[in-house]
């Protein structure tokens, strides 16, 4: 009987002795977090998630701005002056991949990319390094279904509707967002002479109204339009060029992408506009997942997975509300 006791009591002390080991564990787990524009709200909402991972499991995140590339190396050195063991990195220039590398094997850290996958000096993805990146194309194709849906929905011609492809190619991630949309375009019988480049000076609502402004009146015989670009900014300028050309808000289906404040507040606006959605991108998974992956890369580890890429979900005046709080905004 007291070999028993003793068996039960040995057993518990070892169960606790595992739990406060684990609990210290995470404890001494450091984990760097560093975005290159600390004051944009996309990253403020990052580091808000990758907190959330930091409390739920105990362990200390570390958030520093790295706007150039030397503090993005400074950013590494210091870190592994603190003793982390991580780092998480959306960097302000790519081409820095070797030299990233580099540092954080030189400071025993483990290395993740965020948002912007590190290239070698050949422009190469650097495939070894763990990455979480947005799909360009997928997003590009989601806003291609949504105008598609739309055009059906409306009961449109499509040989009578013109689109608007607001571009900034000099941007890989922006050619790639369009050609994700016309190529969903395209496969559902959209015309390919009824689609416009519309070449914007800058990825701004202003360079997009004046380049839309162009493809409108060289076209202003055809009377229903749809627009897509790089962004919201970019199909609002495009939409604001409609409004110009004096075309109804019904005659107008433009999808942006971002889930801007500007997209926001055309939602908001007493009458619907010819700003139909917007593709919002959510960085939850960027900031909660990328940490929670890196701890137990850390803690146990197992490496996360080389290459994971994200989309978005479509919001509209009706559903924006709903959508948000479902990817945690």
């Amino acid at each position: 009987m007291r070999l028993w006791k003793n068996l039960i009591v040995a057993c518990a002390v070892s169960l606790l002795s595992a739990v406060s080991a684990s609990a210290a564990d995470a404890k001494d787990v450091k984990i760097g977090f560093v975005v290159k524009q600390p004051e944009e709200p996309w990253f403020q909402d990052e580091w808000k998630f990758a907190d959330i991972a930091a409390k739920e499991k105990g362990f200390t995140l570390v958030k520093i701005g790295a706007e150039d590339g030397e503090k993005a190396l400074s950013a590494i050195d210091n870190l592994g002056a603190q003793g982390a063991q991580g780092v998480i990195i959306c960097t302000p220039d790519v081409k820095l991949g070797p030299g990233l590398v580099a540092r954080a094997n030189a400071n025993q850290l483990k290395l993740m990319t965020v948002d912007d996958r590190l290239v070698d000096s050949k422009g190469r993805p650097l495939e070894k390094v763990p990455h979480m990146g947005i799909s360009a194309t997928k997003i590009g194709e989601a806003v291609g279904q949504a105008i598609v849906d739309q055009i059906k929905a409306r009961g449109w011609n499509m040989k009578e509707v013109g689109a608007i492809r607001v571009s900034y190619d000099q941007l890989p991630t922006a050619k790639e967002r369009v050609e994700g949309a016309i190529s969903v375009l395209k496969k559902n019988g959209f015309p390919a002479q009824n689609i416009f480049d519309a070449p914007q000076s800058k990825t701004d609502t202003e360079a997009a109204l004046n380049a839309a402004n162009v493809v409108l009146n060289k076209n202003a015989g055809l009377k229903k339009w749809v627009a897509f670009g790089l962004n919201d900014e970019a199909v609002l300028g495009a939409v604001r060029a409609t409004e110009t050309a004096g075309l109804k808000a019904a005659d107008v289906v433009g999808i942006g992408i971002g889930g801007s404040d500007a997209s926001i507040n055309e939602f908001k606006k007493s009458a619907p506009t010819g700003f139909y959605g917007s593709i919002i991108i959510s960085p939850k998974r960027h900031g909660y997942e990328t940490a929670l992956n890196m701890f137990n890369w850390v803690s146990t580890g197992k490496e996360p997975e080389k290459l994971i890429l994200t989309s978005g979900e479509l919001a509209t005046r009706d559903t924006y509300k709903d959508v948000r709080k479902q990817l945690g905004l």
